[in-house]
C-alpha cells in the first residue's frame, strides 16, 4: 500500500534511516570465512573495531554507537570536562560526529567478548555494552578496573566481567588479549565524578585503572590497539617484548592549544617504535573538529621510508571496510568493492546500441 506524508513521522523516519547501514556490515561479518592462519577485521568507526580469527573467535573493541553535540544549548563548555581542563577553554567543543552508523548493535551476534580500552564515553559505549550483554549471553567484558565499574554500574554480571592491568591477559578461544601500558594524558584529566574537584597541585590519577593498549594475538598475527594513547617512547618497550604485525593510533589534527590526537609525524613514530609491519591511522574520522588529511601520512612515509630505511607501510582505511592479513600486507588504500562486474553478463535492455 501506498503511503501517504499523514503516515510518515520523526519516529517513522528514524527506525527506516538508522543505522544508516542496517545490517548489511553485520551480515558480512557474520559470513566471512576467515582463511587459515590470518585473521579479518572492520572498522567500526573512531577506534571500534572487530577482529574475527579463522576459528571463527569475534572480538569487539571500543564500539561507540553514540553521537557528539546536537545543539548549541548555551554555548558554553560542560564544567571540569577534560578540554576544559587541559586548556582553560570556556566556549563550547563543536564536536559533532561525522561519520553514519556502519553497525546495527542490536543486530550483534556471535560475540565472544567486548574489550574497551579506557573510560571515555566515545569509547566506552551503553549501547554497546547493552546488546552484547543480550544477544551474545557467552561473551566476556574485558577492560580495566575503571571501565568494568561502569558497566557493572550498567548492570552487566560481574561475573561476566574481567579487570585487566597491564602486562596481564586473558584467553578468549583461540586469541590472547594482552593489554599494556596506555599513554593517554586526556584520560589522566577526566574526572567526572565531581566537577568541581580541581586536579592542579595533586597528583594524577593511576593510568592503569583508567585505560590500557592492547595486543590481540591470533593464529594469523597480532594486532595492537593504542586506544586514544599520545605518542610515547614507551611504544619502543612494547616493541621490543611483543611480535607486532598490525597496529592501530588515533590520529587527528588538534586544535589549537590542545594535544588529544597523535600527528602524522606521531603516527609514523609509534610504527618504527613497535616495530609494527602495518600501521593504520584511526579516529580522524569521527569528530569534526579533529578531522585530519591521511594523505600527510602517506607523503611523509614516502619523504622518509627511503632515507630512514622504514620495515613498515601505512594502511589507509575507510570506516565499514574489511583488511585481512597478510592477504593485504602490500595494499597501501582501502577502497570498497564498487560492484557491475558482471557488466553485460545478460543482454542489457536499451532502446537501441548507440544509446549507451
Amino acid at each position: 500500500m501506498m503511503r501517504t506524508i499523514q503516515d510518515v513521522t520523526k519516529d517513522t523516519w528514524l527506525r527506516e534511516t538508522f543505522p544508516e547501514w542496517g545490517t548489511w556490515l553485520n551480515e558480512e561479518i557474520r559470513d566471512k570465512q576467515v582463511e587459515p592462519n590470518s585473521f579479518a577485521m572492520w572498522w567500526l568507526g573512531c577506534t571500534g573495531i572487530w577482529i574475527k580469527s579463522d576459528q571463527g573467535t569475534n572480538i569487539l573493541c571500543d564500539l561507540w554507537t553514540g553521537t557528539g553535540k546536537r545543539s548549541h544549548g548555551a554555548g558554553n563548555m560542560k564544567k571540569g570536562h577534560q578540554m576544559m581542563r587541559m586548556s582553560g577553554v570556556e566556549k563550547l567543543q563543536p564536536n559533532l560526529r561525522n561519520q553514519p552508523f556502519v553497525l546495527d548493535p542490536f543486530e550483534i551476534e556471535g560475540v565472544d567478548a567486548l574489550v574497551v580500552t579506557h573510560i571515555h564515553s566515545d569509547h566506552l559505549d551503553i549501547n554497546t555494552a547493552a546488546a552484547v550483554a543480550k544477544n551474545c549471553p557467552e561473551a566476556k567484558f574485558v577492560g580495566p578496573k575503571a571501565v568494568v565499574e561502569t558497566w557493572l554500574k550498567w548492570g552487566v554480571p560481574a561475573e561476566r566481567t574481567v579487570v585487566v592491568r597491564p602486562n596481564e591477559s586473558v584467553k578468549i578461544k583461540d586469541i590472547e588479549v594482552v593489554a599494556l601500558e596506555a599513554f593517554d594524558r586526556t584520560a589522566l584529566v577526566t574526572w567526572d565524578s565531581d566537577p568541581e574537584y580541581e586536579l592542579r597541585g595533586k597528583m594524577p590519577q593511576d593510568m592503569d585503572l583508567i585505560a590500557v593498549n592492547y595486543l590481540f594475538k591470533t593464529s594469523g598475527g597480532n594486532i595492537y590497539h593504542a586506544g586514544d594513547s599520545h605518542f610515547s617512547n614507551m611504544f619502543a618497550k612494547h616493541g621490543n617484548e611483543h611480535k607486532i604485525d598490525v597496529c592501530l593510533g588515533a590520529f587527528g589534527e588538534n586544535p589549537r592549544g590542545i594535544t588529544d590526537k597523535m600527528t602524522s609525524v606521531d603516527i609514523l613514530r609509534m610504527a618504527e617504535c613497535l616495530n609494527a609491519r602495518v600501521v593504520i591511522p584511526v579516529h580522524h574520522d569521527i569528530w569534526t573538529n579533529f578531522m585530519a588529511d591521511t594523505d600527510e601520512i602517506l607523503a611523509l612515509w614516502n619523504m622518509k621510508k627511503d632515507r630512514l630505511q622504514y620495515d613498515f607501510q601505512p594502511f589507509i582505511w575507510q570506516v565499514g571496510g574489511q583488511y585481512n592479513y597478510p592477504q593485504d600486507l602490500n595494499k597501501l588504500e582501502f577502497n570498497f568493492y564498487r560492484g557491475f562486474d558482471d557488466a553485460f553478463s545478460k543482454e542489457n535492455d536499451v532502446p537501441f546500441p548507440s544509446f549507451l
